[in-house]
Parts: C-alpha cells; sequence; structure tokens
C-alpha cells in the first residue's frame, strides 16, 4: 500500500517555476523543496535569486539553481531552453507561476476600456499567455520522459468570471481587460494541453482568488464581504494546491482548474 507520505515525495525531481521570487512564487518554491523537490528559479533579471535560494538551501537542504530571463522577451526565453537543456536533470514540474500584472501607472492599463491601449495588452498577452504555452513546448519532451510530468499553470478567477467593478470605485485599482482575456486562455490552454501530452504529463491549472496586499480599507471591506470565506487569500493558502498537482498525490488529475478563492465563484 502506499502512503500519503510517498505520494507527495517529490525527491530526485526537479521543478522550473517561473516568476518564482515573487510572492506567490516564494511559497509554491518554499512548498515544492519542502517536499523534496530540486528547484530551477526562473525570474527577471535583478530578482532577488541569492535571498531566496540561500532560504531553500538552509530550511530543506534544497539543490537550487537560478535563471534570469525576462519571460516578454521571446530571445530570452529561448535563451532559457537551451540552459535548461544544458543542464543535467531535465524537468519534472514545470509552474508557470509568472504574470504581466502592470500597475496604475501604466499607459493603457489601469483605466476605462475606451482608455486601454493595444500596446499594453499585446505585453500582457506575450507574458500571461504565449510564453505559457512556449515554456510548455519547450519543457514538454523533458516533463514527457519523467515518471511524474506534471505542468501547473497559474491561472485567475478573472479568467472564470467577469470583474464587480464596483469593488474598485473610489480606488487607483482596476481590472484592465488583457489580464482576465490572458488568465482565460491559460485555463483553455490547460484544457488543450492536457489531452494533447496525456498520458505523459499531467497539466492542470491553480486560479487564485484577490490576495491581500495592503490594498485600499474600502477595496478589502468590499472584497471580504463578497467572499463566503469572509477574507482575502494569502500566499499561503496555495501551497496545499501547489503540493497536490505536483505530486502523485494527483496521479488521475488532469485537465482541471482548481480554484482557490475563498469561495468567490461558488455565487
Amino acid at each position: 500500500m502506499v502512503t500519503i507520505a510517498e505520494l507527495m515525495n517529490l525527491t530526485g525531481r526537479r521543478a522550473l517555476v517561473t516568476g518564482a521570487t515573487g510572492f506567490i512564487g516564494r511559497e509554491i518554491v518554499e512548498t515544492l523543496a519542502e517536499l523534496g523537490s530540486k528547484i530551477i528559479l526562473v525570474d527577471r533579471p535583478g530578482a532577488d535569486f541569492a535571498g531566496v535560494a540561500r532560504g531553500l538551501e538552509e530550511r530543506w537542504q534544497a539543490e537550487v539553481s537560478a535563471i534570469p530571463c525576462d519571460l516578454e522577451s521571446e530571445e530570452q526565453r529561448k535563451r532559457l531552453f537551451a540552459q535548461v537543456k544544458d543542464e543535467d536533470g531535465g524537468v519534472d514540474i514545470l509552474v508557470n507561476n509568472a504574470a504581466f500584472v502592470g500597475d496604475s501607472n501604466l499607459e493603457g492599463w489601469v483605466t476605462s476600456f475606451a482608455g486601454q491601449r493595444v500596446n499594453t495588452w499585446r505585453r500582457a498577452i506575450e507574458v500571461n499567455l504565449t510564453a505559457v504555452f512556449e515554456l510548455c513546448q519547450g519543457c514538454a519532451p523533458m516533463l514527457a520522459a519523467s515518471p511524474g510530468g506534471s505542468i501547473i499553470n497559474i491561472g485567475s478567477t478573472y479568467g472564470v468570471c467577469g470583474p464587480d467593478l464596483s469593488l474598485y470605485e473610489d480606488t487607483e485599482m482596476g481590472n484592465p481587460a488583457a489580464y482576465a482575456a490572458s488568465k482565460g486562455g491559460v485555463l483553455q490552454l490547460t484544457r488543450w494541453l492536457a489531452t494533447t501530452l496525456a498520458p505523459t504529463v499531467r497539466v492542470n491549472a491553480i486560479s487564485p482568488g484577490g490576495v491581500y496586499r495592503k490594498q485600499p480599507d474600502v477595496f478589502v471591506k468590499r472584497y471580504e464581504a463578497r467572499t463566503p470565506l469572509g477574507r482575502m487569500a494569502t500566499e499561503e493558502d496555495f501551497k496545499g494546491a501547489v503540493a497536490y498537482l505536483a505530486s502523485d498525490m494527483s496521479a488521475y488529475v488532469t485537465g482541471q482548474n482548481l480554484l482557490v478563492d475563498g469561495g468567490w465563484t461558488a455565487w
């Protein structure tokens, strides 16, 4: 009989995680390292690779490498594949976590639909969808050679449902069309890949709800009132979903979108 501990054990496997030094990315790599996986950190040049790697090595004695890559650049993505292929060990787990989220100062982003710009749309699609496609394509042969090849794409509740714009009233926050469209595309790409890469690679998604990051009080109160569990998410809320989908705990699960949203989409 196989134990739960054995099913969750990732010793000997190697995980490539994009956006690995960000808020959610750090929890993802912490989770995978705790379960025994080797880690490849991927994030933009200048990210805190050393700090994240040091933490993983000290806490979990993890084997960690880092590859700086701006996923908006096709040229840098190609260099990423070349470097991964040159290293020993291949890839057993791919987590497409990096996302173009912009900010209120980005032209054509947090504004009315009429004010949103095609050039900003293209940047979001490039990082949030095109890069995910290319990373899955590039890593597919390595994942297929693994006994537990798994892709986890990070979606969003806004890839599932439309926004409630009243949440953002009287704040500088917003909900750009490009973010929602790209995340919706990621979820459909997940389903497409699940059937295409089967039976050797499992492909699933996690769609987070809103994560508390010191947003304006008025927004937080509105969001919490609309959420059945009565609070916004923390980064730690996603650790269980990552552990489940990365490991053999989900060996018979593919093509699924696990909503970790406090019940936001259950209304």
